[in-house]
Formats: C-alpha cells, structure tokens, sequence
C-alpha cells in the first residue's frame, strides 16, 4: 500500500476497534493485528497512539457532522426527525467511539481532541440555524438552538448506558424537544415568537409539532 492508502486502513481498523471498546483499551498490537501487519509498522505511520486515536477521531467528527447535514425543503419538524435518525444511526454504530469523541477520552487534556468536540457541536448548531434561514441569530435563539444540540449529545450518551428506551421514541422525542425550547423562548421573546410561528405556518396538519401539541393537550 501507499503511505495515504495504509494511514486510511489504520485509521478505518482503529475506528472500527473504538466502535466496540473504549480507546483506552484498545493496544497497538490489536490495530496491527487487526490491519495485518507488524507493530513496528503502525508506528512508522503514526509516532503513538495518541496521534492514531486523534486520526481516528478527526474520521468519527467528520463523518458525525455529515450526518446533520439535509435538504432544505418540507416541513422542519421532518427534516429535524431525519437528522435525529442519522444522529442515532451513528451513535449505535459507535457506541464507545462516539463517547470517547463527546467525552475526550484519553485525550480529554489534548487542545486538539476538544476542537473535534467543539467542531461537531458548531456544525450541528451551523446546521440548524440554516434550516431556520437565521445565519445571524438573536440571543436567545443561539441559547434555544445550542441547548438543544446539547441535549441531544446528553441524551445519546445516556441511551447507550444499557438503551433502556426505545430509539425510535428518544428520536421523535428530542424534536419535540427542540418545539418545546423554542416555544418556551417565544413566550418570553417577541423574535422568538416570530420565529416559531414561521416554523408553525410551514407545519402540515399531521406533523412532528402537531403531533407534539395533541399529546400536550392528551396530558391537559
């Protein structure tokens, strides 16, 4: 193999172990093995694990930030259950890399290691605000959108300590989120409540939010 080709094997081997073990326990000699060639050799592309699990890492935060990204057409309430779904796809997929990744793992002091943390979370916050046509936010838009991105991250991290709930309802369940953020901001806010009632006007009858709103009322 070339020197890129054989990086991009290590790299692909040492996410494929992160994905089912913590980093930490995960050795050199496993990826060697793993990759088929000898010790030695994984250290001529990569000085240590450090620098292997920080490449294996820069792949997982790239391929995360993918998943948030989604046409801009039809209703927000499903393009948002959309994303959640390629958000949890990703999430089951890597169980212990998407911890090590949100977590900082082994590299939790590594400058580098929280600018691939950071980078993810702006993105999906980038992401959402596009969704929303807003690049320039009012305050308390960036707290409703940032906080929700971080309950999403909270919530995937808990799910995966023994999945207790149903995927599928923590999907549906954190757009209803994201509806109850906003609404609760629009209540205080006369931006935020120009902002949800656009959101509301593009909702059909039979939607994510409208959905939220008859179980709301079921409660009621």
């Amino acid at each position: 193999m070339g020197v890129e080709e054989r990086r991009e094997q290590l790299i692909a081997v040492a996410l494929d172990l992160f994905s089912h073990r913590s980093p930490e326990d995960v050795s050199i000699d496993e990826v060697a093995e793993a990759a088929g060639i000898s010790r030695p050799l994984v250290y001529h592309y990569f000085p240590g694990k450090q620098q292997l699990y920080e490449a294996a890492l820069r792949r997982a935060a790239e391929e995360l930030t993918a998943r948030f990204v989604e046409p801009h057409a039809g209703p927000l309430g499903a393009r948002l259950l959309r994303v959640m779904e390629r958000f949890f796809d990703f999430v089951a997929e890597h169980g212990p890399g998407f911890s090590a990744l949100m977590r900082g793992g082994p590299a939790i002091g590594s400058t580098r290691t929280g600018a691939m943390i950071d980078g993810v979370r702006q993105a999906a916050y980038e992401q959402i605000l596009a969704h929303l046509g807003i690049p320039d936010p009012a305050p308390r838009l960036e707290l409703v959108v940032r906080s929700w991105v971080s309950l999403a991250e909270t919530t995937a991290l808990l799910w995966l300590d023994g999945r207790r709930v149903p995927r599928a309802e923590l999907e549906r369940q954190l757009v209803h989120d994201f509806a109850a953020l906003a609404a609760v901001s629009a209540a205080y806010d006369g931006q935020m409540a120009v902002v949800v009632r656009r959101v509301l006007a593009d909702e059909p009858e039979d939607g994510m939010f409208a959905d939220l709103v008859a179980r709301l009322g079921r409660i009621a």
